[in-house]
């Protein structure tokens, strides 16, 4: 079984309990199918087990199947840096379906947050080293493909789906 090869750290985006119980991880991509459908599990275990859990999301841009993938997770950074990643997180696989770079301005906006900024940020690719740390990371836990989840720095090999999610955290969490 993999196994996490760089731990949890201040550096990641961290959504809820940030000393739950179980470390959800994920290695996503904003333009995969699969990853949009694994985020609305994702907030439904967010709610079902409150600060038990923490989840991480880390950038996995399978960018020669998906070319938008890598400026959205650019775009999800530059939000980072003003506070607002899990906003635009949100935003981008709300709106999935029509992903571009028109939407990604426009998400920008609806944040409130400058889009000359994000297009500067774009075009200079400001944030593609840290979009390329969490994919090494991946590279070096395992991660071929997306969505991967890790539970507690174990790779979860089962589908992604709430209920098979859902009890797994459970088993780990009711471990001593």
């Amino acid at each position: 079984m993999a196994e996490l090869r760089v731990p949890v750290s201040a550096a990641d985006h961290v959504r809820g309990g940030a000393f739950g119980r179980v470390v959800l991880v994920e290695y996503g991509d904003y333009e995969c199918p699969y990853c949009r459908l694994a985020h609305v599990e994702v907030l439904q275990l967010g709610r079902h087990f409150g600060d038990d859990l923490t989840y991480v999301f880390r950038h996995f841009p399978l960018t020669e199947i998906h070319p938008l993938a890598e400026p959205a997770a650019e775009t999800a950074e530059f939000a980072g840096a003003q506070g607002r990643f899990w906003e635009m997180h949100d935003a981008i696989y709300a709106h999935q379906d029509e992903l571009s770079l028109p939407l990604l301005l426009r998400a920008t906006r609806a944040l409130g947050l400058p889009e000359r900024d994000v297009e500067v940020a774009l075009e200079a690719k400001t944030y593609a080293p840290r979009v390329a740390q969490d994919f090494l990371s991946g590279v070096r836990s395992g991660v071929n493909g997306t969505p991967t989840f890790f539970i507690n720095g174990r790779r979860h090999d089962g589908p992604f789906d709430y209920q098979h999610l859902a009890a797994a955290i459970q088993s780990v969490r009711s471990r001593p």
